[in-house]
């Protein structure tokens, strides 16, 4: 590289970190954020695993990649002037990639394409994109809750997210009850499983696809948990002892297992093409 190329990445990292510290601030603030600071070292690490490919790979300047981190940058000041989160973010992913396309050209910018196209995952979503989104998870996690424990015999009546007990005392389904923040923080995970562990679009997807279902799944076992704990010891026992804090952590890493899980009987059931060829 350049005496300017090595300019222009100092450049680029440097005029990046205000826009980094906004979305620290963030994942530090919000719970379902806090998985942020790891997502650039999982990047890192799977840029990583390819530095055998790289040094074979035809390294040429595009021009293009001039023009995409250009309009990163525009993103990135827009978003930061803007105080929009997201939309820097979104800016530095997208400069990020010009940046090396313009470095190293094409081949270079597609065997990278999934370490850089991760990055997103530290970004914050807009909050008009997620509270629809949470409120119907409160009132789904909600319902099913109320009905699965009213068929085990406990007296529980829901009005909304509000969980009322035969004593008279109610829960109050929160944000953190939802399954957002499972569902969130266990999307990087699957994705990175579905890359690593599986080939082709169709197996990938279907393993992503299932950390829906394991990660509402986990969080509605948590407010049965809950709610059972409650009528059984009484509400403060339950939601303001480390007891409940326990069950949420738990009920994560029991989540992660059934991922994992998930993914070796998908295996089973449906072996990859080279495993078929293996067998026959």
């Amino acid at each position: 590289m350049r005496t300017t190329d090595w300019l222009l990445v100092a450049g680029f990292f440097a005029a990046c970190v205000p826009g980094v510290l906004e979305m620290a601030s963030v994942w530090d603030r919000v719970d379902y954020y806090s998985h942020g600071y790891l997502v650039p070292l999982v990047a890192l690490w799977a840029a990583s695993a390819k530095r055998v490919i790289l040094p074979r790979l035809e390294a040429e300047r595009d021009s293009r990649g001039i023009a995409v981190l250009v309009a990163g940058m525009g993103i990135y000041a827009v978003g930061l002037g803007g105080a929009v989160v997201w939309l820097a973010g979104f800016g530095i992913v997208l400069g990020f990639a010009g940046l090396v396309l313009f470095l190293r050209g094409m081949q270079w910018l597609r065997v990278l394409s999934f370490p850089i196209a991760y990055l997103l995952f530290m970004v914050p979503l807009p909050d008009a994109w997620l509270n629809p989104v949470i409120v119907r998870l409160q009132l789904f996690v909600s319902s099913v809750g109320v009905s699965l424990l009213q068929g085990a015999g406990i007296s529980v009546h829901r009005q909304g997210n509000v969980l009322n007990l035969a004593g008279g005392e109610q829960l109050f389904v929160a944000e953190a009850c939802s399954g957002i923040t499972s569902l969130i923080t266990l999307l990087p995970l699957g994705v990175f499983l579905a890359y690593f562990t599986e080939q082709g679009y169709a197996r990938r997807a279907l393993l992503v696809l299932t950390v829906v279902p394991v990660a509402l799944g986990g969080n509605l076992t948590r407010v049965i948990a809950t709610v059972w704990a409650a009528d059984r010891f009484g509400v403060e026992v339950a939601t303001s002892s480390a007891l409940h804090d326990w069950v949420g952590v738990l009920t994560y890493v029991l989540a992660c297992v059934v991922l994992l899980g998930c993914g070796s009987l998908l295996r089973r059931l449906w072996p990859p093409p080279a495993t078929l060829g293996t067998r026959a």
